[in-house]
Formats: structure tokens, C-alpha cells, sequence
């Protein structure tokens, strides 16, 4: 004799309709993804290839990635939408969080081996800035930095500013004291001394590389512990409230 089946309570019955649910919505999703792809070749033939596809923090609109890049669309690729998106609850820039997780870096897998190194006080937080040692602003950054207590400032020169930069950028890095040299020429605006003979300087190219890879565009560009990242010459005041939270998290 057949028995009969047991009834399934009523939040287990919920649960199996909500699977039942994703599962149908699942190849919805797929197809999306497909024509907005389709759609976006076909009408922006330029268009850099499209990283990922996926919902956006807004029902009905789709994340396009390209690279750290952030857009919208429709399921259909009809409307492209640059800018933000806003939660007015929280009043939270949702893309812009998106973005800040995309070019994060991992602090641990930096060389800093190829850095030049100075620190206040017991050194105990640390931050990482690339920088030119043309660029006005970096130099802004340094004399700023000296009244931000107990750090440690690991500096990846990168000479991308033309002119006379990598040509200061190894004169710095091959001087006897290139903390020295460094701090002498953006802090006081005294000249690096010339290079006397030969000099390994291949940590300016490894630094140039790891600058592309992680799509640093400009200097300064600073880096925290927590990988996140600040474009431009951010105030010591900043850098301070930003360095105290991630010591309390």
C-alpha cells in the first residue's frame, strides 16, 4: 500500500517555490546578458569589450564593467547611463563603492622592496604613494604627510610626467641615501645629486608596470592598508581620520 507523503511545513513549501522561482529566472538572466552584449556591439562598434554583465544595486538596470569602468543599461542594451547611483537612504554612492572595490590593491602583494621608504614615529601605520617627483601635488602630499604621526610611507616612483622626470626619478633611486635624495628634492626643492656610474634602476620600470596593472593614471595616488585607494593630495587631516578607522576595524 502507498502511503501518503508527509506535508512539508509551510516555510519549507516557501523555500521550494523560491527555488523554483530562481531556477526559472536564471536562463532570463543568461539570455539578458546576451542581448545587451549583442545589442551594445552592434551599436557602439567601438565600444572596449565588456568585462561583465550583471544586476545593478537598481531592479530592471544591469552593471556593465569594462575594466574599473561603470555604466548601466537596460535587459535590452537600449539606454546606456553614465553616472552615479545614489541610495538617498543611506546617501551612499553606490557606484563609486562598486569602483573602490574594483581598483583596490592588495597592500600584502605590493614589492615594496622597489619603494622608497620613511617613516614618523614608530612607523606602526602604513600607506603607499605613488608618485613624481615632478608632479606639484606629490610634493604638496609630502610636506602634508609629515605632520601624520606614526606611519610609514612606502613611495613607488613612477616618472610619467615627461620632461626631466625619469631622469630625476634615477638620480633619486641611485643615490647613496635615496630616502635622502627623495625627501630632499620634494620636501626642500634641493636637487638629487648626478649618478656617478653604474646603477641598477630597474625598480622605476617594475614600478611604471605595477602602476599600469593597477590603472594608476595620475600622481599622487595613495594606498591604505585595506587596499583601498585616494587620487590627488588629500589633506594630513584625511589621511589621519582614514588611517584611526582602519585601526579600529
Amino acid at each position: 500500500m502507498k502511503l501518503p507523503r508527509p506535508a512539508l511545513p509551510a516555510f519549507a513549501t516557501g523555500l521550494g517555490a523560491l527555488a523554483l522561482a530562481l531556477l526559472a529566472a536564471a536562463p532570463a538572466a543568461r539570455a539578458d546578458e546576451n542581448v545587451i552584449r549583442k545589442t551594445l556591439a552592434e551599436r557602439f562598434q567601438n565600444l572596449p569589450k565588456i568585462d561583465e554583465v550583471r544586476p545593478a544595486p537598481v531592479a530592471g538596470l544591469w552593471e556593465l564593467r569594462i575594466g574599473t569602468e561603470v555604466m548601466y543599461t537596460d535587459a535590452k542594451g537600449a539606454y546606456l547611463i553614465q553616472g552615479s547611483i545614489i541610495d538617498t537612504a543611506t546617501r551612499k554612492d553606490l557606484t563609486q563603492e562598486r569602483i573602490d572595490k574594483l581598483t583596490a590593491i592588495d597592500f600584502a602583494s605590493l614589492p615594496l622592496k622597489d619603494a622608497i621608504v620613511w617613516k614618523n614615529g614608530n612607523g606602526k601605520r602604513r600607506i603607499a604613494v605613488f608618485g613624481d617627483p615632478n608632479c606639484g601635488y606629490c610634493k604638496r602630499l609630502e610636506k602634508d604627510l609629515i605632520n601624520v604621526k606614526d606611519v610609514t610611507v612606502y613611495n613607488f616612483v613612477i616618472p610619467i610626467l615627461g620632461g626631466d622626470s625619469a631622469d630625476k626619478a634615477r638620480s633619486i633611486w641611485c643615490a647613496k641615501d635615496s630616502t635622502a635624495a627623495w625627501r630632499g628634492w620634494m620636501v626642500d626643492g634641493v636637487a638629487p645629486p648626478r649618478v656617478m656610474g653604474q646603477c641598477d634602476a630597474s625598480a622605476i620600470e617594475r614600478n611604471a608596470a605595477l602602476a599600469r596593472k593597477h590603472k594608476v593614471n595620475g600622481t599622487p595616488a595613495i594606498v591604505f592598508e585595506d587596499g583601498t585607494r585616494a587620487p590627488g593630495a588629500i589633506p594630513a587631516a584625511e589621511i589621519e581620520k582614514r588611517l584611526a578607522a582602519l585601526a579600529r576595524s
